[in-house]
């Protein structure tokens, strides 16, 4: 038997060449993506969809048919890589959706670029080489004439009906899956694309009516006590909350050989309340969503930023409900506003003024804006001025130097790192931390100084993850495992830290109770004394609860869920799951002594009643918070 060139088979069937190119391709996506690699599953799912097009080229095509090969060849690269990167920050599987944030791209082009491994590029190769060849080669007429003969058109129907039948097949009993990455390896990655924009919406809103504080109370199992711990002991005063950028809880009291990677925030946490069970729930606006959340205490949506799909609703929120109580509000982000459609989430949750790169200025920039030490040192001067006002205020600071890939210049090293943290996401991501922390020092430092710090109730929370798991290396994941002492979790990886300081108020407790951003806007009314009557809410009052449910929404797969002990993941659906510690990541399977399915049930429909009230609440006008 004579083996055909891989030239000739170029020259001579395209449909073959493109099947083989192709199916390589959608191997390393599936070696990015998924736990076992590629298998024979990748071809069974993969191949189908790729004949499907190819049929329609050898139907429809004469002149142009090598043409069209090679512009499908380009598209469905493009769409395996963009894929498999966003899947190796995000830890899901991207769909048309993710468009959203295709204009933000350019602006964290760090951020992508640091997430490339090498092999990931070679899915390019044959494009380039075949476009020099196209553009190049003499023989390109007579590359041209012989793949424009077409293959047999009762071998090309037959073979259309077959796939057509496979990827059906390959679609149809998956679809109820709820784990979107189980999903898209039981369909195949492009079978999945296909399917999430041609699947119908069947989404069915609960009736307003329905949705009430006892509804969610009862899916949350709470009981509001009669007398509530901690009520208006912060009364009058300010109320200050700072989000720290990518801070995972793990960097609390940690030290590396001896150094301390955060003294400051250790100082806090140790001197007040300190919630070392706390959790991040935001999507795909990153930052912007743990604004979102934290100021309204509703879930994200199921697709896309909360600030590109809610911000056209009247939403109710914790700035509404200060300046109803006599604050002044304002929110403090060295970016422009414009960054995640912040301008409108700024006016949709009723902030008085937002400071944004034009207060802050450009001086001593640092990915996005100016650095935290400009960010803190502006905003004290400028909370010292509201202090002095005879109203109280409200202040949300947004840092923002600690930024993914965390490649701060050496002028703003404050920490010299172990040579095997050199050169390492996990080693830049700390010495970014440290800084971010020296920057908060000062800030605090400003405040006491200024008298702010002895009128204000602060509050200081990471806002998502700095180190994804579907990023790291095995170095890196080793070096994770040196910190906690066993390997690194997906709960541990979702775990951010909550302090709340107060002079007079708090004082040395570590609370162990669960739970997440949407709780604050809760905890924050108790403390100032606010009722929430008549205030709908999905999280509740730390201070008052001893156990949470917490769905989540990415990083994780869509019906993930936090309890007190646990975190659960599905896999098609509950009983298929898996539970994973959170002291510990020891894993169980569903149905063991981890999340109930009455729990997971509960939590997905929390996110039901969320969405459905805010896709019912009435459009906003618009009138736009002052720029500062």
């Amino acid at each position: 038997m004579t083996l055909v060139p891989p030239m000739r088979l170029w020259r001579n069937k395209p449909f073959v060449f493109f099947t083989f190119v192709l199916l390589l391709k959608s191997c390393v996506a599936w070696l990015v993506i998924f736990d076992d690699g590629p298998s024979w599953r990748t071809i069974v799912t993969e191949i189908p969809f790729f004949w499907i097009v190819f049929c329609l080229i050898e139907w429809f095509a004469r002149k142009h048919k090598l043409a069209l090969y090679l512009l499908v060849n380009l598209v469905v690269t493009a769409i395996l890589f963009s894929v498999f990167m966003y899947y190796k920050y995000y830890g899901v599987i991207a769909t048309y959706h993710a468009l959203q944030q295709v204009n933000q791209v350019t602006a964290v082009s760090n951020s992508v670029f640091s997430l490339l491994d090498p092999y990931y590029v070679l899915i390019f190769i044959d494009i380039v080489v075949i476009g020099v060849l196209f553009f190049t080669s003499k023989r390109v007429k007579d590359w041209r004439r012989i793949a424009s003969k077409r293959e047999s058109r009762k071998a090309v129907t037959a073979l259309f009906v077959v796939s057509i039948a496979i990827c059906l097949f390959n679609v149809l009993p998956n679809r109820a899956s709820m784990n979107e990455r189980t999903k898209a390896e039981e369909m195949g990655i492009l079978n999945y694309e296909l399917y999430s924009i041609l699947a119908p919406d069947n989404e069915e809103l609960v009736d307003k009516s329905e949705i009430t504080q006892e509804a969610i109370n009862r899916l949350k199992g709470i009981r509001e006590p009669e007398i509530p711990q901690y009520w208006h002991v912060a009364k009058g005063k300010n109320i200050i909350i700072v989000q720290l950028e990518s801070f995972q809880n793990f960097l609390v009291n940690l030290k590396i050989d001896g150094q301390e990677v955060t003294p400051n925030l250790n100082q806090l946490a140790s001197g007040n309340f300190y919630f070392p069970n706390f959790y991040q729930m935001v999507g795909q606006g990153n930052t912007s969503d743990a604004e979102y959340v934290v100021n309204t205490s509703l879930y994200i949506p199921l697709h896309g930023a909360a600030t590109m799909n809610y911000v056209d609703k009247d939403l109710p929120s914790l700035p509404k409900l200060l300046r109803g109580n006599g604050y002044d509000t304002a929110t403090f982000h060295t970016n422009v506003v414009e960054f995640w459609n912040r301008g409108e989430l700024y006016d949709a949750v009723g902030f008085d003024r937002y400071y944004d790169k034009d207060f802050f200025g450009t001086d001593d920039a640092l990915f996005f804006g100016a650095s935290d030490e400009v960010l803190y040192d502006k905003t004290a001067a400028e909370l010292a001025r509201m202090d002095r006002a005879s109203n109280p205020f409200y202040a949300h600071v947004i840092s923002m130097s600690a930024h993914h890939p965390f490649s701060i210049p050496e002028d703003k090293y404050k920490m010299t790192l172990p040579e095997r943290y050199e050169g390492t996401l996990v080693g830049d991501y700390i010495r970014s931390q440290n800084y971010a922390d020296y920057a908060l020092g000062q800030f605090i430092s400003k405040l006491k100084e200024n008298g702010v710090w002895d009128n204000s109730l602060v509050l200081l929370y990471g806002d998502h993850l700095g180190l994804p798991i579907y990023s790291l290396n095995s170095a890196e994941k080793d070096l994770m495992k040196e910190i906690y002492g066993r390997p690194y979790g997906y709960s541990d990886m979702v775990n951010i830290p909550l302090v709340i300081a107060s002079q007079g108020v708090t004082y040395p407790a570590q609370l162990t109770q669960t739970g997440g951003q949407i709780d604050l806007l809760p905890t924050l009314a108790n403390l100032a004394g606010i009722p929430l009557a008549g205030q709908l809410h999905f999280g509740q009052d730390l201070l008052n609860q001893t156990s949470n449910l917490l769905p989540e929404r990415y990083y994780l797969p869509s019906g993930s869920v936090i309890d007190d002990r646990h975190l659960f993941i599905p896999g098609s659906g509950f009983e298929d799951g898996v539970n994973y510690a959170l002291d510990n990541d020891a894993t169980m399977p569903a149905g063991a002594a981890g999340v109930a399915q009455s729990q997971y049930e509960r939590a997905l429909e929390l996110l039901t009643l969320s969405d459905s009230y805010v896709k019912q609440l009435p459009a906003r006008e618009k009138t736009s918070p002052t720029a500062e």
